[in-house]
């Protein structure tokens, strides 16, 4: 069932003189999309697996008259996207079958829109549960992580995806313990939490976003020094965490651990670079390594290391 949402903007037209010289004003139409459509595809259905394949990912599809992009609500938790064209892919990953309403929001000239709903049934077979209670200490349990400062290593840099597949590790830069550059960012503190049934949440302590230069040139600011909410206003908040299967190159080349950690509401640890998945390479109950690529320059590939004792104890 379509759901429209008019939104009429009532327009005063006002004449103004100036040096006995009348200005006219003009006010362009105002459209609001129409015959709005929302399709899904579910990736590995058939008869036998109506849901899926366990992959989780969905194909949807949107068409309107009269529209110039869209966004979508997936209805789990993530973030809304902007799709132009109204095509796009998106990864469930809350194991088991489970039903999400689904919404996109076309808009039209003037910044009109109109919306619809679908629900879909997704199954999706991932789970890496050690990995949620390795971060959090289990169910009903929060735990708090900080920078592995006084650990060589705790930040290094590498090639993303180089011809020579050399890109698994940080050859280009590994850091000291305690790094003369980066004493800013070592008081940071982040927690994450689980609730009865399984759902993640995380939150930084400190307002502390270190930005390296690349990233740091690309938004203006200053670069290899430590920023607050005026630069990265996404620090503060409780986000939502999900956990999604890796597939890049270096996850299967380096033979990481195969799971990607995602924030919601562009959280992240510490480390600014735009992006707010990291893939994991190696996580423990008092150590988490992870790996991400920096959204200036994805020829960049960072490393960071954290660890559940306070190194400034």
């Amino acid at each position: 069932m379509k759901k429209f949402k008019y939104i009429l903007v009532l327009f005063g037209i006002v004449m103004v003189t100036v040096s006995c010289q009348d200005d006219d004003f003009s006010v362009g139409e105002i459209i609001a999309p129409t015959n709005l459509q929302l399709t899904a595809e579910i990736v590995g259905a058939d008869a036998a697996n109506p849901n899926g394949d366990g992959s989780g990912i969905v194909n949807f599809t949107s068409s309107s008259d009269n529209s110039i992009t869209y966004r979508y609500d997936f209805g789990d938790n993530t973030d809304v996207v902007v799709a132009p064209s109204g095509t796009i892919s998106h990864r469930f990953t809350q194991t088991g079958v489970q039903s999400y309403a689904v919404t996109v929001i076309a808009s039209g000239v003037g910044g009109v829109t109109s919306s619809t709903s679908i629900n879909v049934e997704v199954y999706s077979s991932f789970e890496d549960q050690e990995a949620k209670d390795f971060l959090s200490g289990g169910a009903g349990n929060s735990k708090t992580w900080y920078w592995a400062a006084d650990k060589p290593g705790n930040i290094g840099l590498g090639p993303n995806n180089p011809a020579d597949g050399e890109h698994t590790w940080s050859q280009w830069f590994t850091s000291d313990a305690w790094h003369s550059d980066k004493l800013c960012m070592y008081d940071a503190e982040f927690v994450f939490s689980q609730d009865g049934n399984g759902n993640i949440t995380f939150e930084q302590l400190t307002d502390i976003a270190y930005t390296p230069g690349d990233f740091a040139g690309s938004i203006g600011v200053d670069g290899d020094t430590c920023h607050g909410v005026d630069v990265a206003p996404s620090l503060d908040g409780i986000k939502n965490v999900s956990f999604s299967p890796s597939n890049s190159t270096a996850t299967i080349d380096g033979e990481y651990r195969g799971t990607t950690i995602n924030f919601s509401d562009g959280g992240f640890m510490s480390w600014y670079v735009g992006v707010y998945s990291v893939e994991i390479i190696e996580i423990t109950e008092t150590t988490l390594f992870v790996r991400m690529t920096d959204s200036s320059n994805p020829a960049l590939a960072w490393y960071c290391k954290y660890q559940t004792d306070n190194p400034n104890d």
